[in-house]
């Protein structure tokens, strides 16, 4: 039987530690991190991330400030507000919450926001910087996948691992993070997406299985080796049920190790994010 990982668990020990970081931050310098989220229109998902953000936050001990912009807020208009939060010397981390509304730039807007306080790495600045194995920041919810890796001492070294998923939040930066010379990367990859032919061919030759290409359970059981261990990234609503991309069930008893969707990778990903603020809070304090 597979061994399942608690998410929720590794993220409650991860910011334990955390928390006493962050306090002892602000008894040396006087300064609270404070993570600014900026938010455009009301697309519910967005809305109900950007509240767990604000839970975490509270949980590390981090500021948190909300800026809730109309979807009809032009795109200068919201340029001129992450050019104040830049030059804001309170403000540690800046997210930009996406979708943007149809008008407006994304890439522009990502360009804007200071690589320094750039804590969800969308700046193509920082991923250049992840590209080359010097990462500023590293994407959170990759960070989280590797976190967890190391935290369940999963070996992938020389690993077959594939990433199904080429998107520029989790795909596309994990594989560079799992080919940094590096522990618990040195990973052998392949990246497959929803246009891959015989995806199963490929998907049942992994050591380490990592779903992330956002379609609800089209990873099933004769597409995985025995033994396999999976990471499913993966968050889908299904008549009003929160599934993977991993058909869970069907898997389950071929897997070696296992993270469920709810309560695995989700609340570790949120726990990435505060340690990239305290992070860039600390970058903040040296360039001063």
């Amino acid at each position: 039987m597979a061994e399942i990982i608690n998410g929720r668990k590794i993220a409650k020990e991860i910011n334990e530690s955390l928390k006493t970081k962050v306090e002892d931050f602000i008894n040396k310098y006087k300064i609270t991190p404070k993570l600014a989220v900026v938010i455009a229109g009301g697309d519910p998902a967005s809305l109900f991330y950007v509240k767990m953000i604000a839970k975490s936050c509270e949980r590390a001990s981090i500021d948190f400030e909300k800026y809730s912009l109309p979807s009809e807020t032009t795109e200068e208009e919201l340029l001129k507000l992450i050019d104040n939060l830049n030059k804001n010397k309170k403000v540690s981390g800046i997210i930009v919450q996406v979708p943007l509304p149809e008008h407006i730039n994304q890439e522009r807007i990502q360009e804007a926001v200071n690589p320094s306080k750039d804590v969800d790495c969308f700046n193509p600045i920082n991923m250049g910087r992840l590209a080359l194995g010097k990462p500023e920041f590293l994407p959170c919810t990759p960070y989280a996948v590797y976190e967890l890796m190391k935290r369940e001492n999963i070996v992938v070294e020389g690993k077959h691992t594939v990433i199904v998923g080429r998107s520029n939040i989790v795909g596309r930066p994990m594989a560079l993070i799992l080919l940094q010379k590096k522990q618990y990367a040195n990973a052998t990859l392949t990246v497959c997406h929803s246009r891959t032919n015989n995806l199963s061919c490929f998907t049942r030759q992994a050591d380490i299985l990592i779903a992330a290409v956002g379609k609800p359970e089209i990873i099933k059981r004769d597409m995985v080796k025995e033994g396999v261990v999976i990471i499913d990234v993966g968050t889908n609503e299904v008549e009003g049920k929160l599934v993977g991309d991993v058909a869970y069930e069907e898997v389950l008893d071929k897997s070696s190790v296992i993270t469920p969707v709810p309560g695995g990778i989700g609340p570790i990903t949120n726990v990435m994010l505060m340690q990239n603020t305290l992070k860039a809070a600390g970058k903040l304090v040296v360039s001063e």
